[in-house]
């Protein structure tokens, strides 16, 4: 089976003026000010890139971060530092074309993104995700994100858990 996507680093010559993945927000994101976040070294954006047609099926970005103890759920607080802060990375944005869907491109960008935090030379104890809407709290959620105390679109989830999805 032959590769179709390679997940690379955001590029000037990566066509975004016609993404589309179905939400205003993350498509104006994508295509006015993720450059701007990526100068500013805000976030960083990969994105994956058909190989046979150049075009952009999808992207991801990354941001080191930080969240307050107490709002780590219980079940996972109980075992950490008593540090007022955890150290994390999140997922800020993460699209995928609508030309794409049901290929298992978003899990594959998702993958990527663990890979990504898991192998960088800082330390974080997890990776969480700004979910935009209820749907994508669900994606997060069924690959063993858990929502944060007091604020239930942002789902958290430890390095060493995150591994162990893309673990064979």
């Amino acid at each position: 089976m032959s590769v179709r996507f390679v997940i690379e680093s955001l590029a000037k010559a990566h066509k975004r003026a016609d993404f589309t993945c179905g939400n205003d927000r993350i498509d104006s994101y994508f295509r006015e000010t993720v450059f701007q976040d990526v100068k500013r070294k805000y976030a960083t954006c990969f994105v994956a890139r058909e190989i046979a047609t150049d075009r952009v099926a999808g992207f991801y970005t990354l941001s080191s971060s930080n969240m307050p103890l107490m709002d780590v759920p219980e079940t996972l607080a109980k075992k950490l530092p008593r540090y007022p802060t955890v150290p994390a990375v999140l997922i800020g944005w993460l699209g995928r074309h609508n030309d794409y869907a049901r290929q298992g491109l978003g899990e594959a960008l998702l993958f990527d993104a663990i890979k990504t935090v898991a192998t960088a030379p800082i330390g974080a104890h997890a990776i969480f995700a700004d979910a935009i809407d209820d749907r994508a709290a669900a994606f997060y959620a069924a690959f063993g994100f858990a929502p944060l105390v007091r604020r239930p679109r942002t789902l958290y989830l430890p390095v060493a858990t995150a591994l162990s999805l893309i673990s064979p």
